[in-house]
């Protein structure tokens, strides 16, 4: 069962279910969550081709809630696994969740993702992945790396972009915070992944194209070094508070060690901007106290 989480795009949601619609292995059943209503897409999911479920929010719940929302209803509709799909985004090719679901079951995964591909330069990564102490920015360097298993990329895999999930694997690790709205609630729910135990991972012979965020990453220390910082207002609040809960949590607590130090630097010796790197410690300590407030 396929569970994607729209708002106010209903172009690119279109391109997104066209996709769906031509898999090899046919999505059973459709649930679309949208978080805006007041611009529906109600009827680009009722002629999608696929037995849908069209899920209006009168509240927007953010990707994390939308999310959230429409996993919940897949499994109350008896879903065996869930495969998540952004609207901004859509699978490569008609043989994405074939090609999943017989990894994950050949495997054993408990989820496994498509790789992460850039919309308009397929053999780029949308999002730059590290193995070991090697960051990696193509889909071919990612499946040439020395000792890298030909067909799977294990204990790595991008959530909302493509993954799918056993049932089994979603009622031990649970579901998306809706507290997080935007921005860290994937990173959030690898988190939980990882500690789970369960095997999981990134098939390289699968991707997804999406949007790449590479804008946002700015660089400080000549390129050695990067961090993020989005241009749009909302977006930085969403990242920074958000940063900041998750930098809290067991399994991430030595990330963020790192953290004061990096954005130290980047606010202070690279933008010279000290109201900048107050504003980023309000937002970092705001989200450790665990105090969810939207802007």
């Amino acid at each position: 069962m396929a569970v994607v989480v729209t708002r106010h795009r209903s172009d690119l949601l279109r391109g997104a279910l066209d996709v769906l619609a031509k898999q090899t292995r046919a999505v059973d059943h459709l649930v679309v969550v949208d978080n805006g209503p007041d611009r529906p897409a109600r009827e680009v999911v009722e002629g999608c081709g696929i037995p849908a479920t069209y899920l209006p929010s009168e509240r927007n719940l953010g990707g994390a809630g939308g999310f959230a929302l429409g996993m919940l209803h897949a499994l109350a509709l008896g879903a065996d696994w869930v495969w998540l799909a952004d609207d901004d985004g859509r699978a490569a090719d008609d043989t994405v969740l074939a090609t999943l679901l017989d990894l994950a079951e050949r495997r054993g995964l408990a989820a496994v993702s498509p790789v992460v591909a850039d919309l308009d330069e397929p053999d780029r990564l949308a999002f730059p992945v590290r193995r070991g102490l090697t960051w990696h920015a193509t889909r071919s360097a990612l499946a040439t790396a020395e000792g890298a298993d030909p067909e799977l990329l294990p204990g790595i895999a991008a959530l909302f972009n493509g993954a799918l999930f056993r049932a089994s694997t979603l009622e031990a690790v649970g579901v998306p915070d809706l507290r997080l709205f935007v921005r860290g609630d994937e990173v959030e729910m690898h988190r939980r992944l990882v500690r789970s135990g369960l095997p999981f991972g990134t098939a390289l012979g699968a991707a997804y194209l999406h949007p790449p965020a590479r804008h946002e990453d700015k660089p400080m220390l000549g390129g050695r070094l990067h961090a993020r910082d989005p241009e749009d207002a909302t977006k930085r609040f969403f990242t920074y508070r958000n940063r900041g809960y998750l930098v809290s949590q067991p399994g991430m607590r030595r990330v963020g060690l790192l953290e004061l130090p990096r954005f130290a630097w980047y606010f202070l010796v690279t933008r010279r901007s000290p109201a900048e790197f107050r504003r980023w410690l309000e937002l970092v300590r705001a989200g450790r106290a665990e105090r969810f407030t939207r802007p």
